[in-house]
């Protein structure tokens, strides 16, 4: 065997390694005992894991229910970005109410800590703090005496990359102050803290708002770096940096909920033992895709855009009720093969089957939008709320609400059957953008593809030649026979 072999054996032999689900949630488990030491040091403050990451480290016994949305990609070098679809508002709240936050985050081998937490979250604290005084004349404090300072950490970020940065706060600033979002009143500037498994000794902050000055950020890398990312560790197990992290790859269908659930149990599974383990635990409470888990719950609690008093809502298909209210009407977007005939066949319920994919893509411009818009405008003028549902309730429900709130509701958030710059055909991005923020800031978790948006900005700016009539088109792509589809007439609507 030549060098080139056996390089390239190692090479695949520590790959497998490090996919290994045995060393994985060994590793998270040393991890999360690191996050739960510094939660105990303070007890006082919200812990909340950054998504997806984070979750895996945060026990949710002790971890607020609010989740943070910090993505790594808008702290990347040349690509900072204070990046209004993910403005992270709803913590503010939680901030002001405890006096700070335990943010929880993870990076793979080769850095101490994500962009997320280095480069995201200080951008965000700044901005944050620049637009409060933009928006807030009356503050009552010395706008000098205010930091607005970029914080990074030392020895993470360099000194010239900390300087482009310092550059654009302003410019996102006055952003953020021009958009649909409200701000809260804030006592105390934000500003980030970090804590990593290197971290010697805790920073202590005061007590009481007499001697506060900022509210800290608290972000914890929980995984300590190591070299080339793997370690191995006398009880058997080879650590993996992050191990959190793309759990898509390793993780066999477990969940960060089903591993806290089941936590004591995967940790005292050998090795050979575990991924049938693993198998039992999610085949029991994961939903095949050829079957529609169904809510039989009468309890039914959308998520409502508060902007248009609720009217329309969001929500996953697994929360629609067996038992539809009779003041709603539902979007049910779905991808499984099959649905429950109770909700495929109600008069108030517009079933439509997805593909994943590229053919998706085609088929959410084509068919989804085409059929979904007509089927809402239909139910608000018989004075129904309308919940739109897909798998996630965070992607193509919120392309499909989007859609329907540019095109039927005015700037005040009032319905009006068709907006005045839609029949004017000068709708823009902006007017597109803003009822975005109106979604994000009733449903933080919102999170459309850019491929779900772009085709939310092709169906309601592109011109009609643009868009084809209307096709009714099955998941493959292929043109439905007139005898199999699926039409929602008027006559049929129960009011």
């Amino acid at each position: 065997m030549g060098h080139k072999d056996e390089a390239s054996l190692a090479f695949s032999e520590l790959r497998k390694e490090s996919q290994d689900i045995y060393n994985r949630i060994h590793s998270i488990a040393e991890d999360a005992t690191f996050v739960n030491q510094v939660y105990r040091s303070y007890p006082r403050l919200p812990l909340i894991p950054n998504m997806r990451c984070g979750a895996w480290y945060t026990d949710p016994d002790t971890a607020s229910n609010e989740r943070a949305y910090f993505k790594s990609t808008d702290g990347h070098t040349g690509n900072w970005s204070f990046n209004l679809r993910r403005p992270n508002l709803h913590v503010l709240p939680l901030i002001c109410a405890h006096a700070g936050l335990l943010l929880v985050d993870s990076t793979r081998a080769g850095k101490r800590m994500p962009d997320a937490l280095s480069k995201t979250v200080p951008i965000w604290c700044a901005v944050i703090n620049r637009a409060v005084l933009k928006t807030t004349p009356n503050m009552n404090v010395d706008a000098d005496a205010w930091n607005t300072k970029l914080y990074t950490p030392p020895g993470v970020v360099s000194a010239q990359e900390h300087d482009q940065i310092e550059q654009k706060l302003d410019g996102w600033a006055d952003d953020l102050a021009a958009s649909f979002y409200a701000l809260p009143k804030l006592e105390y500037p934000l500003r980030p803290i970090w804590i990593t498994p290197s971290t010697t000794v805790f920073p202590k902050f005061p007590d009481t708002d007499a001697e506060r000055r900022f509210y800290p950020i608290i972000c914890i890398s929980a995984s300590k770096q190591v070299l080339d990312g793997m370690e191995r560790r006398v009880t058997g197990f080879a650590y993996i940096q992050g191990s959190g992290d793309d759990h898509e790859l390793w993780s066999m269908g477990l969940t960060p909920a089903q591993f806290w659930k089941h936590k004591q149990t995967l940790l005292y599974a050998n090795r050979n033992e575990l991924p049938t383990l693993v198998q039992a635990l999610t085949s029991s409470t994961n939903t095949p895709v050829t079957h529609i888990n169904v809510n039989f719950n009468a309890s039914f609690h959308p998520t409502p855009i508060h902007h248009v008093h609720g009217r329309l809502s969001i929500c996953t298909t697994h929360d629609i009720p067996s038992s539809l209210d009779k003041d709603f009407a539902v979007v049910y977007l779905t991808s499984a093969d099959q649905g429950p005939p109770t909700l495929k066949d109600h008069p108030r319920v517009l079933y439509v089957q997805t593909p994943q994919g590229k053919k998706g893509q085609h088929h959410f411009l084509h068919s989804v939008l085409p059929q979904a818009t007509p089927f809402i405008l239909l139910h608000i003028q018989n004075t129904h709320r309308v919940c739109i549902a897909c798998e996630t309730g965070t992607d193509m429900s919120i392309g499909v609400a989007l859609t329907a709130l540019t095109k039927f509701f005015d700037d005040s958030g009032e319905f009006c059957g068709e907006y005045e710059r839609e029949r004017e055909g000068v709708l823009s991005k902006d007017d597109i953008k803003t009822r975005l923020h109106w979604i994000i800031t009733s449903c933080p978790q919102a999170n459309p593809s850019r491929t779900t948006l772009k085709r939310v900005n092709d169906f309601l700016l592109s011109p009609p030649e643009f868009l084809s009539p209307p096709k009714f088109l099955s998941p493959s792509g292929a043109p439905t026979p007139p005898h199999e589809r699926k039409t929602t007439p008027a006559p049929e609507i129960v009011l």
